[in-house]
């Protein structure tokens, strides 16, 4: 009798739970999105938290809701990882933050609709190639605007050395080094790239940028961005000021966009694929108007005038 009953409350337990979540397989959303974020860092985390807040605000003017599965992958060999269990779980849509995110989404499906963010050249990305399932928006900044920043606030001339610290496993910063190296060597300007592929070379690496450099340009590399104190701690106490694609505490100046932003508008183009009113080969790469950012207190204390406009 007691095993009879217990049977019986078992069962009362899973129709009562199968109920709750409007069917026995439990979906009580529309649509499941996997977000695939490379590492832990501010930039990214804005992207992720825009694109999250863009995509439920867009689904909600419908009546639709979704449910996010978020993983971040530490490391760029494990976002093969990340994606495989969404592809194993058929998602309706995958989010790639950062570009080894967007590689292994793109390498691992042709079906599932793929949106990057927190990338910066998608055409140079896939070889010009750009997969029809792939579509996102890109955080590039104009580089001769950059360039022309540091050389006016700095007063740099001819002769003068401005360092380029990236990591050798990023493709993207590869492309912003190659593009500023030769905005400032038209201006004579020497330009010199302190590269790494271990987190462990950075410390040494840093120390002899800042002992050979007048600046220390930082493109929008995400391994840098994650250790960014690093950079700023070392020039910053030899009095060597830092520029950076991505804005962050570190440097004195940036010309950067909203990773914020960026992100809340990637989740506005993935609304409009997952309610069928865009295909991903319709939307175009988009990217924002990037903002003027100076530091007064860490120009004040290395000597820098900051612009008045």
């Amino acid at each position: 009798m007691k095993k009879m009953l217990s049977i019986v409350l078992a069962l009362t337990l899973c129709v009562s739970t199968c109920l709750s979540l409007s069917g026995c397989g439990g979906k009580n959303y529309s649509y499941q999105v996997g977000i695939c974020q490379l590492m832990v860092h501010d930039s990214l985390d804005q992207a992720t938290q825009g694109f999250q807040d863009g995509l439920k605000a867009a689904l909600e003017k419908e009546g639709k809701t979704v449910e996010f599965d978020t993983q971040v992958a530490g490391e760029a060999n494990l976002c093969t990882t990340v994606i495989n269990t969404f592809t194993a779980k058929n998602v309706d849509l995958i989010m790639a933050n950062a570009t080894p995110a967007l590689l292994a989404a793109a390498n691992a499906t042709t079906k599932i609709p793929v949106l990057g963010t927190s990338v910066t050249d998608y055409a140079d990305t896939f070889s010009g190639n750009i997969p029809e399932n792939v579509t996102g928006t890109s955080d590039a900044v104009p580089f001769d605007e950059q360039a022309k920043m540091m050389i006016e606030s700095l007063n740099l001339v001819e002769g003068d050395k401005v360092g380029v610290i990236y990591c050798t496993n990023e493709s993207n910063s590869l492309i912003q080094y190659n593009a500023v190296k030769e905005l400032f060597e038209a201006e004579g300007i020497v330009v010199t790239a302190y590269t790494f592929s271990e987190t462990t070379e950075l410390q040494a690496l840093v120390t002899k940028a800042a002992s050979e450099s007048k600046a220390i340009y930082v493109p929008s590399d995400n391994t840098v961005a994650q250790n960014d104190t690093v950079v700023g701690t070392i020039c910053t106490d030899k009095n060597v000021p830092v520029f950076t694609s991505y804005g962050g505490g570190i440097c004195y100046a940036s010309l950067a966009i909203d990773y914020y932003q960026l992100g809340h508008r990637t989740g506005e183009q993935a609304a409009e694929i997952l309610l069928g009113n865009k295909k991903p080969s319709d939307i175009k790469v988009e990217t924002l108007t990037p903002s003027v950012i100076y530091n007064e207190e860490l120009c004040a204390q290395l000597g820098i005038e900051v612009p008045q406009n």
